[in-house]
């Protein structure tokens, strides 16, 4: 099955970079509740947390993994598709309750939100389970990212509480102000579960030492701990350097293109070693 869920996860990315080009071509506004980033953002995000889930599981004590895995893409992937049918509609997806059918997509988009936490929690209780075979660093760099997926998932659910609450009281619009300021932390907290356990991963094919390596993910994990908090502290006091879906794409950004490049180093470096030899 994971090849069906690695599958998933590429084809969701590529959504997400589609629309990016039709960003490019189409132009229109970068900000707001209604942009081509938004289907851009979502697919690559949604897709690489499937490709991360997907691959971290392989260190988890995970009772039903199939499930698991299977009812997270097929979240992830509703998730996607609403977003980018209200995209193409040019409406508003989340707390659009303008009419029935924005209704229901809004209130579906809640729902596998709601889904999508359940599961982050399951598995992150799962990653503190003991685990004698899985080396200590490795442990420790599964244990902090999937820390880390949680507080985003919780800064998210923050973010959809406080746009509902507007909405209830008729302020519509400022729901999708509320709602994205905190969009910074969300982003550089989504993808730790990425970065950690690949440089981890790196460090195994790397260093002989496994207590060298214990301390370099030590080291990472709380330089990573300490610039999430910053952003995040940040995001609550409402400092903007720039706008939030700007800065929510940066931290995202530089967190998978960190771990994206731990990976390509982890393959790339053992394969010319073995060439010149």
């Amino acid at each position: 099955m994971n090849r069906l869920w690695y599958s998933v996860g590429a084809f969701l990315v590529l959504v997400g970079l589609v629309h990016l080009g039709v960003l490019v071509v189409a132009g229109g506004p970068w900000e707001g509740a209604v942009s081509w980033r938004k289907p851009f953002t979502f697919g690559v995000s949604f897709g690489l947390s499937v490709l991360t889930l997907t691959w971290v599981s392989q260190w988890l004590r995970l009772r039903a993994r199939a499930f698991v895995l299977g009812a997270f893409t097929v979240a992830s992937t509703f998730e996607v598709a609403l977003i980018t049918l209200q995209a193409w509609r040019g409406v508003p997806s989340h707390f659009n309750m303008e009419t029935p059918f924005d209704t229901a997509v809004a209130r579906t988009l809640a729902g596998f939100g709601g889904v999508l936490i359940v599961i982050a929690i399951t598995m992150t209780v799962a990653a503190f389970r003991p685990a004698p075979d899985v080396a200590p660093s490795t442990r420790l760099a599964v244990r902090a990212g999937f820390a880390t997926l949680l507080a985003s998932m919780v800064f998210g659910g923050v973010m959809i509480a406080r746009g509902v609450v507007q909405v209830v009281t008729g302020n519509q619009q400022l729901a999708y102000t509320v709602a994205t300021a905190l969009k910074p932390a969300h982003a550089v907290l989504m993808h730790g579960v990425l970065l950690l356990p690949a440089l981890s991963w790196l460090l195994s094919r790397t260093l002989p030492s496994e207590a060298a390596r214990l301390r370099a993910v030590r080291l990472a994990t709380w330089a990573y701990v300490a610039v999430a908090a910053l952003v995040s502290a940040l995001a609550v006091a409402g400092v903007a350097v720039v706008g939030p879906s700007t800065a929510s794409v940066l931290s995202a950004g530089a967190i998978s293109g960190l771990a994206i490049a731990a990976i390509v180093l982890g393959r790339v470096g053992p394969r010319r070693a073995q060439e010149r030899h």
